[in-house]
């Protein structure tokens, strides 16, 4: 996955997004999503623990930033909503269903990140860092979420990922599990 252009899996399924909506790129690292959201007409929080990270934002039009723990004891983002929540190579399963709560009607949930298989092409290779076989679509029936886009395995980079667009309320394409 290209550090510098947006995720072609995130290009395929922004369309559901509101437009102009208020979009979480959650652990965004150095931006790349967030900056192209917001050159489509998104409002944009980013949101990262490395301050660094985040000083590349700095001044970007649309692009809001948060330093944040999203690992400590407390949820800094509880009570927040938006119309979309982005998360792409990162994974901490205890806030897996407070990510679905920050979705506002309507809202859309685009996933994707590294699942079991792909310790053979290297990092990350921990269990904990690695989706199970179909994790994110049992998420997704758990909240009761419309599934508009899913797959899983090996990519054309190096890699075995697997990726979910989903939505709380019908888009249309998609099919409640």
């Amino acid at each position: 996955m290209n550090d510098r252009q947006p995720s072609p899996w995130l290009l395929r399924q922004a369309h559901r997004f509101k437009p102009a909506g208020r979009i979480l790129d959650l652990a965004c690292g150095s931006g790349r999503h967030s900056r192209w959201l917001a050159a489509q007409g998104y409002r944009v929080l980013a949101v990262d623990r490395d301050p660094e990270a985040l000083a590349g934002l700095a001044g970007v039009p649309g692009v809001e930033t948060r330093q944040l723990d999203l690992e400590g004891e407390g949820w800094p983002l509880d009570g927040l909503e938006f119309d979309g929540v982005l998360v792409t190579n990162y994974l901490y399963r205890p806030r897996l269903d407070a990510l679905v709560q920050l979705l506002a009607p309507g809202g859309i949930l685009i996933y994707e990140t590294f699942m079991v298989g792909h310790e053979a092409f290297g990092r990350p290779s921990r269990p904990d860092f690695l989706l199970q076989p179909g994790e994110l679509l049992e998420l997704a029936r758990q909240h009761g979420l419309f599934v508009a886009g899913f797959e899983q395995g090996e990519t054309g980079a190096p890699a075995r990922v697997q990726r979910l667009c989903a939505s709380r309320d019908a888009l249309g394409t998609g099919q409640q599990l």
